[in-house]
């Protein structure tokens, strides 16, 4: 079963810049959809983004659209967001996780049934 660490997480200011990254561990990693998730203190766990196995499909959630970008490489077994413009709302613990079934994807967190242990991102006013 696939292994998912977070790491690029931090503070920063507001309308400024932070790019995580999730590395996985098993080799058939480019067979399944990922996702970025979050959940901040208080709230429900809420859905980011999400790209397909092969990067060519990405699907944002619209409060980080145009500002966040996933992205993938399946060479290196890594999936990145890159957030842009970044607002005091967006601070929340980010997971990564990968999809249940191969080649699926979706934008509910019962899709994926792998997670990582999450990156905190705080963005101060």
């Amino acid at each position: 079963q696939v292994q998912l660490v977070e790491s690029g997480g931090g503070l920063v200011q507001a309308g400024g810049s932070l790019r995580l990254s999730c590395a996985a561990s098993a080799r058939t990693f480019s067979n399944y959809a990922m996702g970025w998730f979050r959940q901040a203190p208080g709230k429900e766990r809420e859905f980011v983004a999400t790209i397909s196995w092969n990067g060519r499909s990405t699907s944002y959630d619209d409060s980080v659209k145009g500002r966040f970008t996933i992205s993938r490489d399946n060479a290196k077994n890594t999936v990145s967001l890159q957030m842009n413009s970044l607002k005091p709302e967006d601070t929340a613990v980010y997971y990564c996780a990968a999809a249940a079934v191969p080649y699926q994807r979706g934008v509910r967190a019962d899709y994926y049934n792998t997670w990582g242990q999450g990156t905190q991102v705080t963005v101060s006013s």
